[in-house]
């Protein structure tokens, strides 16, 4: 697996110290650590409703000691940004085209050395969604990874992350479990999130 910013010798260490340091002067609370047993885990990252998400999800992930690769729509990673949003984690995805990307995510996690944590939106989009995808659980199940629950609470200018999960055989369970406690965050573009 390439090296991203976040493995990167030097510079890592270093945005790990600032990003505190950045969050807290923008008035941004870090709530939370990350568990040994999350070391390598699927990661949800909502309220998901606007493009800030990313530099928070990114300065979020450095203040918890975070080693995160994002899922990202493959028109992000043309040129002559592309090799800098793969430094930054991303790995594309063709969302025309049948892949195989649970199962390929799924193996890449149980194999990766050393920590990784992928981060997925379940909502996919930034528009208001009902209905979540469950491809973070089925990635997880295939690992045999928890779920973290990681939230960006623009409401009360929180980040941070809540419990770990271990995904079940029941899917819709879950699913309601993770909504209930995603319901009372607020995202950037607070009328565009449904955790209902």
């Amino acid at each position: 697996m390439a090296r991203t910013i976040f493995d990167t010798p030097i510079i890592a260490p270093a945005l790990r110290a600032v990003a505190r340091r950045l969050l807290a002067a923008l008035g941004w609370r870090v709530e939370g650590a990350l568990s040994p047993r999350a070391a390598r885990c699927v990661v949800i990252a909502a309220p998901h409703t606007s493009n800030w998400d990313f530099p928070m999800m990114l300065l979020a992930a450095f203040a918890l000691d975070m080693h995160v690769r994002w899922l990202g729509k493959a028109a992000l990673f043309r040129a002559p940004f592309g090799g800098v949003m793969r430094w930054l984690g991303g790995i594309a995805v063709h969302r025309d085209r049948s892949t195989r990307l649970v199962s390929s995510s799924a193996e890449a996690l149980r194999t990766a050395p050393g920590p990784l944590q992928l981060v997925v939106a379940p909502e996919g989009t930034r528009s208001r969604s009902a209905q979540w995808k469950t491809g973070f659980h089925h990635i997880a199940r295939g690992a045999g990874l928890p779920i973290q629950l990681s939230y960006l609470d623009f409401g009360h200018k929180r980040c941070g992350l809540g419990p770990l999960l271990d995904p079940g055989d029941d899917v819709e369970a879950d699913i309601a479990r993770i909504k209930a406690f995603y319901a009372p965050f607020r995202g950037r573009n607070a009328s565009q999130f449904d955790a209902g």
